[in-house]
Formats: C-alpha cells, structure tokens, sequence
C-alpha cells in the first residue's frame, strides 16, 4: 500500500520559516448534511497557514473527503496551530493530510497544535491524518479532543514518530506532551496522556515504548460488535520484532463500544498499513459503509 519511506530531515534541522517568527493558526471547519445534496462543507474559516483543498466526493454526494494543508510543511518553535471540526447531524466527514506533520527544533520556544474535533448524533467521521515526527531538539505539545454524542459514529487515528529512524540513536534531545481525550455527552470516555523527555526510561521500558520509535494509537466509537468479532480482531495482531499491537474492546451503554488499538513499531509504514488494515475491517461495523482507501495514500 506504501513505498517503504522514513520522512526525516538532519538532527536537530531546522523549519524553513525558523527565522521568520512563529505562526499562529486556526482552522474551523462545519459539515452540514442537506437534503438532496448529502453531506456539505459549510463553513470553511482560517487564520494563517492552515487550508483546506476543495471538498471531493469519491465515495458520492452522502460523505464529504476534505484534506487539510499546513503550506509551511513544518511546526518550529513557538508556533501555535489549531483546528476546530464540528460534523452535524446526519452528515459524514473524511478528513486526511497530504504528508507527515514535521515538528522541528524548538530554539526554546514550545510548539503547540490542538484539534477539537465534535461528532454530533447521528453524525460520522474519519480522522486520518499522516504521522507526526519530532526530531532533534524538539519540545511541542498535541492535543486531541474528541467530543462524541450517544448515536454518533467516529474512527481515527494518531501517529508519532521520534526522529529520523535512519540514524542509529533516534531522537537523542527534545521533550514531547501528547494527550488524546474522547468524551461522550460531555462526559470523559476515554483519556491517553503522555509527557517524556528523549532520555526518560519510559523510551527503553518494556512495559512503554521498549526502545521502538513509533508508536501509534487508533480509536473507534459506534455500535456494539457481534458475537465474537472483537476477540478475531485482537487475535489477527502482530507482535514481532518490528512491530507490536494490541486491540481492546470496551463496551458503552446504549449497545454502543469503543475500540482501541495501540502500536509500537520500528518504521512509520509499518504502523499505518497496520491503522489501514484495521480501519478497513472496522468501516462496516462502525460507520456502516465499505472501506475505500484514500487516494493520498497512493501518493
């Protein structure tokens, strides 16, 4: 499904903007679904360098694919993104990114981008943007904020990368928060928080990281599985040398679930084609439509 290519740049490298002052960005986007037209981008609203391309329709007028462009290709020290995506109700949004999201040397100055991403009753979404990469002397922060409603159906994804894989001793310097919260009804579902420097042990534990450089992480909410589907799921997992999986299965009232799979592995690749996979089996079963790969993803 992919050529085998680590995105990575020089240790410690530098944004092309790193001399031009930090961005402060913003990006609201709304789905609306009209009738006799489907699922509408209805509000576009930026601030800076965060864009979208022109909504596109490959799986028909009912389900909305918008890719999101950050045109610097790169987040340095200081610089302040956030995103703000509302799906209402009946409406199906698939939002993507055209490559890796590159986090560079900080010079001091945090990095931060927050993405609140809110699943209306009835609603459906794809978060699948590409991985994130944290080279040398980075310190940033990412936030995720999932607000789901009873009835809503949603699967995403988020991938990490530390440094380039393509030096012995990956991401030597820096300092990284990564927090992901899903809440139903306004109330907390799920919550993943992570705060480590590049030499904190959690990196080499083996109940952590084990010395892998990418992990990633894979959440999905909507109606309950049948008979033993979940257990087939977390059977089919990896757990290699290169790369490790496990799938977990959590019942919500309302004969809803959430589902989770969690990665650790040696290339970025490896770890979306496993995401792929999986979203590819759940599709049907959550979102109630067939899987059909995005076309950036060829690319």
């Amino acid at each position: 499904m992919y050529r085998r290519s680590d995105s990575s740049a020089p240790a410690g490298a530098h944004s092309p903007h790193a001399l031009l002052g930090n961005w402060d960005a913003s990006l609201r986007l709304s789905f609306e679904h009209r009738p006799g037209r489907g699922t509408v981008l209805a509000r576009r609203q930026h601030q800076g360098p965060l864009q979208v391309q022109k909504a596109l329709y490959p799986e028909g007028a009912r389900i909305c694919h918008v890719t999101v462009l950050h045109p610097p290709s790169g987040i340095a020290g200081g610089d302040r993104l956030e995103m703000e995506i509302n799906v209402g109700p009946g409406a199906h949004a698939v939002l993507g990114t055209p490559g890796a999201t590159r986090w560079y040397k900080s010079n001091g100055r945090q990095s931060a981008q927050t993405v609140r991403l809110d699943v209306a009753r009835g609603a459906c979404l794809d978060w699948l943007p590409q991985e994130n990469i944290f080279f040398e002397d980075a310190d940033a922060r990412s936030d995720v904020r999932v607000s789901l409603s009873n009835g809503s159906r949603a699967i995403g994804w988020e991938i990490t990368q530390l440094g380039t894989v393509r030096k012995e001793s990956a991401w030597d310097a820096g300092r990284i928060a990564l927090e992901t919260t899903l809440s139903l009804d306004a109330h907390p579902l799920w919550i993943d928080a992570a705060m480590f420097r590049s030499g904190d042990a959690v990196r080499k534990s083996a109940a952590c990281l084990a010395d892998y450089p990418v992990m990633g992480t894979l959440w999905a909410f909507g109606p309950d599985m049948e008979g033993d589907m979940a257990d087939r799921l977390g059977q089919d997992m990896p757990w290699t040398d290169s790369l490790r999986a496990g799938f977990t299965h959590i019942p919500v009232a309302d004969a809803q679930c959430l589902c989770l799979l969690r990665v650790l592995g040696m290339h970025a690749q490896d770890v979306r084609n496993l995401l792929v996979a999986l979203w590819e089996r759940l599709r049907p079963m959550i979102l109630g439509v067939d899987a059909q790969p995005l076309r950036l993803w060829r690319t």
